[in-house]
């Protein structure tokens, strides 16, 4: 029933990952609806996890080229959380499946996104060697940031992406309110994710003020394949940086 659920949790999935899928699901209380997206067509193996049986299974086995793994969870989006559809949740988190959540808890992240009156918000990374953007590594000394400073020559503007206005999709949450218009954004045909989180900033009026990094409830990125393995490595450079020169050159931010 939705009217008692408040939260709505987007995964999408292989059951390789099941115990790191139910450690992330036990941090979302009952008022939360668990929505899996199986891009490896197994959906009945789960049912040895309690909370299997009250989660909507979505099966679309098109979605197993690892070529496309990086969208997978946006091309399941764009299909099957039509805003009208969703409308009755408040925050719609959609996560990649590699995230450890130790530190991580739905309900204080809540009450930490509405005090902060953010639209759209992601919590803070860990900091590992595959750290990409500044903006996105947790900060010990606060309990939210908006604003931080790149490196020289990333930002033409401190109120811009990736400065400010800015997560990235591994681990974005929505109000419903911006889940719209995000959603809009999301090609039919998305065969990747690219510079998606560098465009959310219009989704939202002033987004430095709106979109920010929940420091006080962090997470770890555990790196399986994804986006961060498809960039070139040269100039020893590291895969990520590929990528990131790649997303930026796109949106003509160097």
């Amino acid at each position: 029933n939705s009217t008692e659920l408040k939260y709505l949790l987007a995964l999408a999935v292989g059951f390789e990952q099941k115990d790191n899928i139910n450690s992330l699901v036990s941090k979302f209380s009952n008022n939360s609806l668990i929505v899996l997206f199986h891009y490896d067509g197994k959906t009945s193996e789960w049912n040895q996890f309690d909370w299997s049986q009250r989660a909507i299974h979505i099966s679309a086995r098109k979605q197993t080229n690892p070529q496309y793994w990086v969208s997978t969870h946006r091309w399941f989006a764009k299909r099957f959380l039509h805003p009208d559809i969703i409308a009755p949740y408040e925050y719609i988190f959609i996560w990649d499946e590699d995230l450890g959540v130790k530190h991580f808890n739905a309900g204080q992240y809540i009450r930490l996104v509405k005090k902060h009156g953010l639209e759209i918000s992601q919590p803070g990374l860990q900091p590992n060697l595959q750290l990409p953007w500044l903006m996105t590594m947790r900060r010990e000394d606060v309990e939210v940031h908006k604003q931080v400073e790149e490196r020289p020559g990333w930002c033409h503007d401190p109120h811009m992406p990736p400065c400010a206005g800015f997560v990235e999709i591994m681990a974005p949450v929505f109000s419903r309110d911006s889940w719209r218009c995000v959603w809009h954004m999301i090609q039919n045909d998305l065969v990747h994710g690219w510079g998606l989180d560098l465009a959310l900033q219009r989704c939202v009026e002033l987004p430095h003020e709106k979109i920010g990094v929940v420091d006080a409830q962090w997470i770890e990125h555990m790196i399986v394949p994804s986006l961060g393995n498809q960039g070139e490595s040269s100039d020893g450079r590291a895969p990520w940086e590929g990528v990131k020169i790649i997303v930026l050159q796109y949106f003509k931010l160097l």
